[in-house]
């Protein structure tokens, strides 16, 4: 794929044919100031916030800059150090100078656009640069390793059209991310405000009502004498990681589980509402999720309970999924928690807790309403992941 206008073979060159190499200096965790005057990038922020071109800088120290190494617009940086192969195959391309680079930063200076050279080695050269890497704990790249990598190279015109689409491509994409960002701090603070009463619409009026839990539903138990030779076939299950991810069952995502036509097990049905009793740390104990599809034949694992309200007349399902997740039921929740190295639930005492609920009509009306903010951050999400399936289709094919 090549973009029209452009014509001729590609140049096959040693990185160190047409680059030079230098390594940036110290900047500790502890040298990092929120009011620094030097702007600084350190290694470790290449895995977890830079991509392949920096523009804006996140960290800043008060170093003195006579102990610093800086940066000059186009070089491109690279990790001499990580925990893993494939980490420390990550480039980036700095387009301000001035700008502090820690040690343990391989710094890579060419002629050539910095920033096609990023996106080169940070993809169709990614996995070669991982295999130069050597080490066990700790996994190091040396600048004489990245000088024998082979890499084809267009006329510099052809480069900036190339480096200029993709970054355009990338900034499309960190928009996107931002308004799904935006559509869950809203659908976060919305959530809150509405279970607290802080916000209320003007057509309903009546005071919530305070229920306990016991009062308007029952509990049932998960599979029980079960071995692990009963899994894998069968009838579909309600697993542990479908409960504690969501809120709302995906039943797509149901393991199988082997079920006698003389067993007696507990079906699952529309309207339940499904909870976590065991957990690494409290803050994790009783996670719920709530069963929004009509099915013939489900069961639950072993590992959660089921609550099965009296009638959706008194808890709207699709409200309850909110409810259940809010943090003013959590905090409440998370205090039932017992044990040290692993904490446990008590179903009896889940079911002491109280709720405030609405009238019906203002929980269907608040349920609809969250939903469908929900559904726009669906459908952002998967308009960001097509955007990424076609910055990696162009990936493969602008690089020859």
């Amino acid at each position: 794929m090549r973009f029209p206008g452009f014509e001729g073979e590609w140049k096959s060159k040693k990185l160190g044919e047409i680059a030079t190499f230098s390594k940036g200096k110290g900047i500790s965790k502890s040298d990092i100031e929120e009011n620094g005057l030097t702007e600084c990038i350190r290694y470790g922020e290449l895995y977890t916030y830079y991509g392949e071109v920096i523009n804006d800088i996140k960290s800043k120290t008060n170093v003195d800059t006579s102990n610093l190494v800086l940066s000059e617009v186009n070089d491109v940086i690279i990790p001499a150090s990580g925990e893993t192969t494939i980490d420390i195959a990550t480039a980036s391309c700095v387009l301000k100078s001035g700008i502090a680079l820690g040690g343990d930063l391989n710094i890579i200076k060419t002629e050539n656009n910095g920033v096609f050279l990023s996106y080169y080695l940070n993809n169709k050269k990614k996995m070669e640069i991982a295999n130069l890497a050597q080490g066990i704990s700790v996994v190091h790249l040396y600048s004489s390793q990245l000088a024998t990598l082979t890499l084809n190279f267009p006329k510099l015109e052809e480069q900036n059209r190339i480096s200029t689409f993709l970054a355009l491509f990338d900034a499309r994409i960190q928009t996107q991310n931002k308004i799904i960002e935006q559509l869950e701090t809203l659908i976060k603070g919305l959530r809150e405000k509405l279970f607290s009463q802080e916000t209320r619409f003007r057509e309903f009026k009546d005071e919530w009502k305070l229920k306990r839990l016991r009062e308007i539903g029952e509990t049932f138990n998960g599979l029980s004498g079960k071995t692990k030779d009963n899994f894998g076939i069968g009838k579909p299950y309600i697993q542990y990681k479908q409960i504690f991810d969501s809120s709302k069952i995906q039943i797509g995502n149901c393991g199988l589980v082997e079920i006698l036509e003389t067993e007696n097990q507990n079906n699952v049905q529309y309207g339940d509402v499904f909870f976590t009793i065991s957990s690494e740390t409290p803050n994790e104990i009783g996670m719920s999720s709530v069963l929004l599809d009509e099915v013939s034949e489900m069961y639950l694992n072993s590992f959660c309970f089921g609550y099965r309200p009296l009638s959706s007349q008194i808890l709207n399902p699709l409200f309850s999924s909110y409810l259940f997740r809010s943090s003013t039921f959590r905090n409440e929740i998370v205090k039932l928690a017992q044990g040290s190295t692993r904490y446990n639930m008590s179903k009896i005492e889940l079911m002491k807790l109280t709720i405030l609920l609405p009238c019906l009509e203002e929980q269907i009306f608040i349920a609809k309403l969250l939903y469908s903010i929900e559904l726009k951050i669906e459908t952002e999400k998967k308009i960001l992941e097509e955007y990424r399936s076609q910055k990696q289709y162009l990936l493969q094919n602008l690089f020859i």
